[in-house]
């Protein structure tokens, strides 16, 4: 019988999984997938490089600092800022303390106006100096924050509300103002970006690591039934075997948590990012672009991947990547209103892009709705615990600081309290 079974190699899984090891316990992880990722996978077609999704690194996060080699990941770094297709053309606006030079042009483009920069400093400045569980306290909806604070004007509704709708994966701007405020405080901190082998190269960087450390994941593995047996647990699997343990990590997806623990499924949001390949790039900028003009289309921004990240495609070839919500019930966006769409934003001709692959993920991010809980605890039954970005908040952040704590967990209640001070999240 193993020490602890987590089932998903997902961020939270894997990091768990590679801390509870290191640690000395007898660790398992058991993935139905083919390898290990979770949402985060990268799959190679015709030399191009699709990760599951439109996604972004940021190496603000303190736990994938703790967790990974970020210089190891070759990461290409996106520019700090946004492309706006407005109805008088292409503006730019760039992070002004990173490019003063910019500041002129931001102030031409039409998009600020004094009051929605005063306004919008008021929203994000707290962000930068209190914690999450300060900036929660009274929260709201972060379209009403924006109310509270007089951000009414065109740097909102051209720039915020685009670019933050494909960020939370919803455009009624429900989510927590709290959460939203984070979000931001890490953009301004950090350079987001990708790594050169795309985004798998972070959970295929945390597995080698619990490998190591004496872990042995197991993919193919499916886990259908968990159930409690003396003083340990039997995790079923679909192809009829079972596996035993003293202790169980459920770290899978929104869509399998309810089936494996009983807990409710947590609501999620979904996106739709599809992949283009070009001769020619429609731009020579890799600024993430959208469209500033209110309701001409499904994008919700776009961005040529090639030029942040070249290794995304063959040599002389570009990736253009749009993404577009995905509402949970609705109907999907279709190709030609994409094609037609993404030739408004950047004012080129599409119709000879080569549609490479369509993603449809409807669980992208767990919502985060007003007014932002705490983390929820990994314990759910004795011998049970449960970690997942779902638990914490909708980031690889989360994802990351969820894992720690379940393995502080599951260490605290194995005996080993003594050896939890070295996990932090």
């Amino acid at each position: 019988m193993h020490d602890v079974i987590v089932i998903g190699a997902g961020l939270a899984g894997l990091r768990c999984a590679g801390l509870l090891s290191t640690r000395g316990l007898d660790v398992v992880v058991l993935d139905a997938a083919d390898a290990v990722g979770g949402r985060q996978r990268t799959d190679i077609i015709d030399g191009f490089r699709l990760d599951r999704g439109f996604q972004v690194l940021n190496p603000a996060y303190p736990a994938l600092r703790r967790s990974v080699d970020l210089d190891a990941l070759a990461l290409g770094t996106f520019p700090v800022g946004v492309g706006v297709r407005t109805a008088d053309g292409m503006a730019e606006l760039r992070h002004p303390l990173r490019h003063p030079l910019s500041i002129g042009t931001s102030l031409r483009s039409g998009l600020v106006n004094g009051r929605d920069a005063v306004a919008l400093a008021r929203w994000a400045a707290p962000a930068l100096v209190r914690p999450l569980s300060r900036l929660a306290r009274n929260d709201v909806r972060v379209r009403e924050g924006w109310d509270a604070v007089g951000l009414r004007g065109p740097l909102r509704t051209a720039v915020l509300e685009p670019f933050l709708a494909g960020v939370l994966a919803e455009s009624q701007f429900e989510t927590s103002n709290a959460f939203a405020r984070l979000l931001v405080r890490y953009f301004a901190l950090g350079r987001p970006g990708l790594p050169a082998q795309g985004i798998a190269a972070v959970p295929e960087q945390l597995a080698a690591r619990a490998r190591t450390a004496g872990a042995d994941i197991r993919l193919d593995s499916r886990a259908e039934r968990i159930s409690a047996r003396g003083d340990g647990v039997r995790v079923a699997l679909a192809d009829g075997d079972s596996v035993g343990a003293a202790r169980v990590v459920v770290a899978v997806g929104p869509d399998d948590v309810a089936g494996l623990t009983g807990l409710l499924a947590p609501v999620t949001n979904g996106l739709q990012t599809w992949w283009f390949a070009a001769a020619e790039p429609p731009t020579g900028s890799a600024l993430l672009t959208v469209d500033g003009r209110r309701d001409r289309g499904p994008v919700v921004n776009t961005v040529v991947m090639t030029h942040t990240v070249p290794s995304y495609a063959p040599a002389g070839r570009h990736l253009i990547a749009a993404t577009c919500l995905l509402p949970r019930g609705g109907d999907p966006a279709e190709g030609h209103e994409v094609r037609r769409h993404l030739s408004e934003i950047w004012g080129a001709d599409t119709s000879t892009w080569e549609l490479i692959r369509r993603d449809d993920i409807e669980d992208a991010l767990p919502a985060q709705p007003a007014p932002l809980g705490a983390a929820r605890p990994p314990r759910y039954a004795e011998r049970l615990y449960v970690a997942g970005d779902h638990r914490d908040t909708a980031s690889i952040q989360g994802a990351l600081a969820s894992g720690e704590r379940a393995a502080r967990a599951v260490l605290s209640d194995a005996g080993y309290s003594g050896s939890t001070a070295a996990l932090h999240g």
